[in-house]
Parts: structure tokens; C-alpha cells; sequence
């Protein structure tokens, strides 16, 4: 009788982490991030603000969908070559890169769940992504320069001398 009982509690504490395990990988998970509005090209964007490492690595994953509006907009620590695969990413993106002076030097598309990577063409300090063809859609090309608003902080990083000012 007690085999029995220890057999059932190892069987229940196992279902339990798995459930839980499976649970916080799946679905709509949205960060909280802050967003800003943008032009880009024709159309105006929604984008959320990936400037903290844990955001950027995250980014879009494990959305099954995003408004024709919206997007993301990365803001990398340096301008370089910059390289982005679609791991666990529901739905299939552009991605736009920008230079310093938030000029176009690439636009790519990915697919959803694509591990190979996709790079700038030339060194970017941005990278917007929005779902696939609404780049097109909004007339932007290589060469554009765009407006960045202001950025805000990221809420999960602690603020520099300059930020906090």
C-alpha cells in the first residue's frame, strides 16, 4: 500500500511540472514592453521596444498572431552585421534594417520557425520586424531613411546615468 501511495505522488508531482512546463511556452505570450508609434514608409506602425538583451532574444516568439499594424522594433547594443532566425516564431515576418541614422540597408523576409539565420546587409543598429509583406505594402526600399521617435527605457533593465536624467 505505501509502493502504491509513492507511485501515485511521484505520478501527480510529474504530471503537475509537466503541465506547467508546457504551459509557459505556448500561446500569445506578449511582452510587456514599451511601444511607440512609427512611419514607416506609407503606413504607421505600432511597434513594441526589444532594448534590453532578455527582449531581444525573446522578440516575437510564441505569438500565434500580430495586428496588420504592429510590429517590433530591436535596438541592438552596437552597429554591426546583425543576424536573426525565427526560432520558436508562429508567423512569418519582414525584417527591417536600419543603420545609425535609421537608413534602410535590408529588408528580408523570414518564415515562421526558420532556424537559419538572416543577416544585414551592411551594419544596422535597428531591426524592425512586422508580418510578411507589409514592408512591401507600406512602399519602403533600401535607401529610405526613416524618423525613430524617441525610445523609451526597457521596464526589465535598471536606468543609466543618462536615462535617469
Amino acid at each position: 500500500m505505501k509502493f502504491e501511495l509513492a507511485i501515485l505522488v511521484l505520478l501527480a508531482g510529474t504530471c503537475s511540472i509537466i503541465v506547467c512546463g508546457c504551459t509557459s511556452a505556448s500561446g500569445d505570450q506578449a511582452q510587456s514592453l514599451p511601444t511607440i508609434t512609427m512611419q514607416i514608409g506609407k503606413e504607421r506602425f505600432a511597434l513594441e521596444v526589444a532594448n534590453s538583451e532578455p527582449s531581444r532574444e525573446k522578440g516575437l516568439m510564441y505569438r500565434d498572431s500580430m495586428p496588420a499594424d504592429h510590429g517590433m522594433l530591436f535596438v541592438m547594443e552596437r552597429t554591426e552585421v546583425q543576424g536573426f532566425w525565427m526560432k520558436n516564431t508562429h508567423i512569418p515576418l519582414d525584417i527591417i534594417f536600419l543603420s545609425p541614422e535609421a537608413k534602410v540597408v535590408s529588408i528580408h523576409q523570414m518564415e515562421a520557425f526558420d532556424l537559419r539565420t538572416t543577416y544585414s546587409d551592411y551594419p544596422a543598429k535597428y531591426a524592425i520586424e512586422l508580418n510578411q509583406g507589409a514592408a512591401e505594402k507600406a512602399g519602403v526600399k533600401v535607401g529610405d531613411t526613416l524618423q525613430i521617435p524617441s525610445l523609451p527605457a526597457d521596464p526589465g533593465t535598471k536606468p543609466t546615468s543618462t536615462q535617469a536624467r
